[in-house]
């Protein structure tokens, strides 16, 4: 069974995704840099299916076969330097976006590369990065029987990499892989998550991105 570690799992975001990698069959590491805390989270989760979720430190999360970047943007990349010896030549999946409120709304703040994950892919040149769940809201993840019906957006560079990691998103309930192209689209890929916070913000609700006229 392919083992799924989250950097920074403890949040909204990284528990959403963590529960449906754990219904889709997954045994699934939520990783923190308080291991404490991160079983602690991890005991309150209940998948429903064969896989399993626990919690772990940063470090043992990195040893998974497969690791999500769930952290805040500010701290991804020391986090990242950290345990890069751990996810070399490893499918380092990145679900970060660079923003900043002003106001009532989510702005796109964009790095020197262009994108988060590209800040990433040079700090680790050897894992093959690829994006996914940038635009999903974090409460309808969570909450199992929420009736999300979302399709997740996919960005990377080794394409059998992001053939992997479409698999495993369409495994889980409620969500649809996407191939959009290389790592190239990252930056517009984060950028469009602050659009949909903010209308979300703004109309009260709790929206995802779902694209029609594709074949399903």
């Amino acid at each position: 069974m392919t083992t799924v570690g989250i950097l920074g799992g403890t949040g909204p975001a990284g528990r959403g995704v963590a529960i449906r990698l754990a219904c889709a069959g997954y045994e699934v590491a939520i990783g923190s840099r308080d291991a404490e805390r991160a079983f602690e989270v991890a005991s309150r989760l209940e998948p429903q299916g064969t896989g399993k979720v626990h919690g772990v430190s940063n470090a043992d999360a990195a040893k998974c076969d497969v690791v999500i970047v769930a952290t805040p943007w500010e701290s991804t990349l020391e986090t990242l330097r950290d345990v890069a010896s751990s996810v070399e030549n490893k499918i380092v999946v990145s679900m970060v976006n660079a923003m900043q409120k002003e106001g009532r709304e989510m702005r796109p703040v964009f790095p020197a590369a262009g994108s988060c994950a590209q800040e990433i892919a040079a700090v680790l040149p050897t894992s093959k990065i690829v994006t996914a769940f940038n635009h999903l809201p974090a409460a309808q993840m969570e909450d199992l029987d929420s009736g999300i019906n979302a399709d997740v957006i996919l960005s990377a560079n080794d394409n059998d990499a992001m053939a992997e990691v479409a698999t495993m998103v369409s495994a889980m309930p409620g969500l649809h892989a996407i191939e959009a192209g290389s790592l190239a689209l990252a930056g517009t890929i984060e950028a469009f998550t602050s659009v949909c916070i903010s209308v979300n913000i703004r109309n009260k609700a709790h929206s995802y991105v779902k694209l029609e006229g594709l074949a399903r």
